[in-house]
């Protein structure tokens, strides 16, 4: 690894950060980074930098970066670019071991000697530069945060394992808000926007030896050194889940890619064919993200064999279709599975799978065919269909679908299709660790690309 990618230890865990162009105006973004940084708890020794003032929240404001008696682990940049690569020369000479410039207008406007020589400045002192043009990066255990949206706009994520590789500031500051709202937890966040010095293949191969990081996603539009991103990505993977989602696939999309961040989009055949070799999970939307992540908090399936159990006949039919079609199988039931489900329904109810045990067949009846579903060494996977609104499904549906995944055994994946009385059982049920789906298809599509990863991972112990 090389030094500079070391050095983003400094970035995501500094001791002390300076703010170059901190400023008392709220519309300016070095006014949001050093407020966010002071009320979001940050805790260790900030530093504004700005000419004008002796003070700002308090805190006392150098002149210029040299004037700081103590040092400095992480700068993040708030100032036009034509100043950038002087400021950076002057943190490398200070001792400074990371940056973070958010300043736009390098080579994704055509300022692409700018650019190189910043790149050349950053290189020279071997320090870990994320940027330019980008928002920077959020280590929530930390409190470190360089993203310029306040808090009442935009909820950081509770402290967790995942971490997000993106190119695009708007696109990351999106995965982040939805996994504030979906409760689900952040290790590190990185928006490395132009990637001059540090890019997608260094981030992930930085990320894959983080032992804070159990999950990585990587939103992509393109890259500088397919080779290596191929490299990193077949590393990682075997170690931790990598979940892509590429951007630009179609001409008119990778044009606008390019002209985002600087980087070649390429055809998308051959980012597809480095997803498919490195065996990473590749989703078509910032949604299938989180449906992916959900799942993860199960144990992985052993095998292709799913049995579906509903108290909804239509959508056991619908979810069969959609395991037939997404390349998984219909489990068959055993004999003694057989049985054990004939001596806990009712007559009416035909043994097979889907098994439909029928819209007033209640809580227990769920709890007892579960059971036996999850005893059943011929079944890799669960899918449970939930009708919350059926008069006989009551509360304790929540406490029987979390105990049997809390257990570990097998994948359970509910789907509850409906409106806000559904989705708030759903909210409850993701908030345990049971992965829940609006529709059978993303529950199938997400099963499978899940057993695909999890078969991969087999074959390589062997």
């Amino acid at each position: 690894m090389r030094k500079d990618i070391a050095n983003l230890k400094y970035v995501f865990a500094p001791k002390s950060i300076a703010v170059i162009g901190a400023s008392d105006n709220p519309s300016k973004l070095g006014n949001t980074i050093l407020k966010n940084l002071v009320d979001g708890g940050y805790g260790k020794k900030i530093y504004p930098i700005n000419p004008k003032h002796k003070k700002l929240l308090g805190l006392k404001c150098y002149e210029k970066i040299e004037d700081i008696r103590g040092n400095v682990e992480l700068a993040i940049f708030a100032i036009p670019a034509r100043f950038v690569p002087d400021v950076a020369e002057s943190c490398g000479k200070k001792g400074v071991k990371g940056i973070v410039v958010l300043s736009a207008g390098f080579g994704e406007v055509g300022e692409v000697e700018l650019e190189k020589r910043l790149g050349e400045i950053v290189l020279k002192y071997n320090m870990a530069m994320v940027g330019p043009n980008c928002l920077g990066v959020m280590n929530p255990k930390k409190r470190v945060d360089s993203i310029f949206f306040p808090f009442y706009k935009f909820e950081r994520p509770k402290v967790g394992g995942i971490s997000l590789i993106t190119q695009s500031g708007a696109v990351g500051s999106c995965v982040a808000d939805l996994a504030a709202y979906y409760d689900v937890g952040f290790s590190k966040f990185v928006s490395y926007g132009n990637g001059t010095t540090i890019n997608d293949a260094d981030l992930v191969e930085y990320l894959s030896a983080d032992p804070e990081t159990k999950e990585i996603l990587l939103y992509l539009e393109g890259t500088k050194n397919g080779k290596k991103l191929l490299r990193m990505l077949e590393k990682a993977n075997v170690k931790k889940p990598v979940i892509v989602l590429k951007a630009g696939k179609s001409k008119s999309a990778g044009n606008a890619a390019k002209s985002h961040t600087g980087n070649l989009a390429g055809d998308y055949m051959a980012y597809n064919a480095v997803f498919r070799e490195s065996k990473v999970i590749e989703v078509d939307s910032v949604v299938e993200l989180f449906y992916v992540v959900n799942m993860f908090s199960q144990e992985l399936p052993k095998g292709r064999r799913v049995a579906v159990l509903t108290d909804g006949g239509g959508l056991g039919v619908l979810t069969a279709d959609a395991v037939e079609s997404e390349g998984l199988q219909m489990a068959e039931f055993g004999e003694e599975t057989r049985e054990k489900l004939k001596q806990v329904l009712p007559p009416y109810v035909n043994i097979g799978n889907p098994l439909d045990i029928v819209a007033d067949s209640g809580t227990d009846i769920y709890e007892k065919s579960l059971r036996i579903m999850m005893e059943d060494e011929s079944i890799d996977s669960v899918i449970v269909i939930v009708l919350f609104q059926a008069p006989a499904v009551d509360s304790r549906i929540i406490d029987v679908l979390v105990k049997e995944s809390d257990r570990k055994e097998k994948p359970i994946v509910v789907v509850a299709v409906g409106g806000n009385y559904t989705k708030e059982n759903r909210r409850i049920l993701d908030g345990y660790g049971v992965p829940t789906y609006g529709c059978p298809l993303s529950a199938v599509k997400t099963l499978r690309r899940i057993t695909d990863y999890s078969l991969f991972l087999r074959t390589r112990k062997r």
